[in-house]
């Protein structure tokens, strides 16, 4: 039976969001996920066509004009940051797209199966695990592993989020947390290769070429396609940063799609403001 709620900026059912993707790939169309820090950005990214809309607390950051890796700093709670943008200034703009909250699920202050209720509550149709361990290595993420706050919690909450009917897009790093994330039932993987490269607050050296990226993806995909091929597998990251760089990922790789946060939302805020500016500021006085 249909969901009676779905269409009007209400959730959809995991297997509702998992058929609106699977219709984006019938018709030989690339899924495109967009990262939302405000509800102007949702609302018009909506209008452009994309198929989801990721909220979590880096979109804040990345459009207050910092770098979305103070999403992974003490600088505020994850978890309550996602869930205010959310509730405050995407799901009431939205009007047909899945929205998906992104989720610390390491946060060792929150009884997950509490939290997701709510985020359920809330009208988001999925989950995504930022901020996330995956994207940390070293001597760091040791210590984060010994010490209870492992990548292990954000695959326990996507297990959790499963049997919630909840739909799940996560982040990984490694062939290796691909493949726990889809044994927990992820819906759709994403290739994590790093920072985005570009603009204003984007690395310039710190992240992986192109070569690689290709070689990354296609690796995480791989390690999950065989034994879970109805699994989407979507890139994001590093250097693939406009729709050019996201072409060459989709013809070298087994990619579905593409995650765009950085490189859809704040490279396009920085380049229009900057240009439309400008065209004022040429304006003259004809007196």
């Amino acid at each position: 039976m249909p969901n009676p709620w779905t269409g009007i900026g209400n959730p959809y059912t995991k297997q509702e969001v998992r058929d609106r993707l699977q219709a984006t790939l019938d018709q030989k169309k690339a899924i495109i996920a967009a990262g939302a820090g405000t509800g102007i950005s949702a609302k018009f990214i909506e209008k452009g066509g994309a198929d989801l809309l990721i909220i979590y607390n880096s979109g804040r950051f990345r459009m207050s004009g910092h770098g979305s890796t103070a999403g992974m700093m003490a600088y505020g709670d994850a978890n309550a940051v996602a869930m205010e943008i959310g509730e405050f200034e995407v799901l009431p703009v939205v009007e047909e797209i899945p929205v998906i909250c992104g989720v610390h699920g390491s946060d060792p202050r929150r009884r997950m199966w509490h939290w997701l209720g709510k985020v359920k509550d809330m009208g988001f149709s999925g989950v995504n695990n930022f901020p996330t361990h995956s994207i940390i290595d070293g001597h760091f993420r040791n210590v984060l592993e010994e010490t209870g706050m492992s990548f292990q919690k954000e695959v326990e909450m996507v297990r959790l989020a499963t049997k919630m009917d909840l739909f799940s897009i996560v982040y990984v790093g490694k062939p290796e947390e691909a493949v726990q994330m889809a044994d927990a039932g992820a819906d759709a993987v994403i290739a994590h290769v790093g920072t985005t490269v570009g603009g204003s607050i984007g690395v310039t050296g710190a992240t992986c070429g192109m070569d690689e990226a290709i070689d990354r993806t296609q690796s995480i995909i791989e390690a999950v396609k065989t034994a879970k091929p109805d699994t989407f597998f979507l890139a994001h990251g590093g250097p693939i940063n406009t729709p050019e760089d996201v072409r060459v990922i989709l013809d070298k790789t087994d990619a579905d799609g593409f995650v765009g946060a950085s490189s859809l939302e704040r490279m396009g805020v920085e380049a229009s403001l900057t240009q439309l500016t400008r065209d004022f500021k040429a304006l003259t006085l004809n007196r």
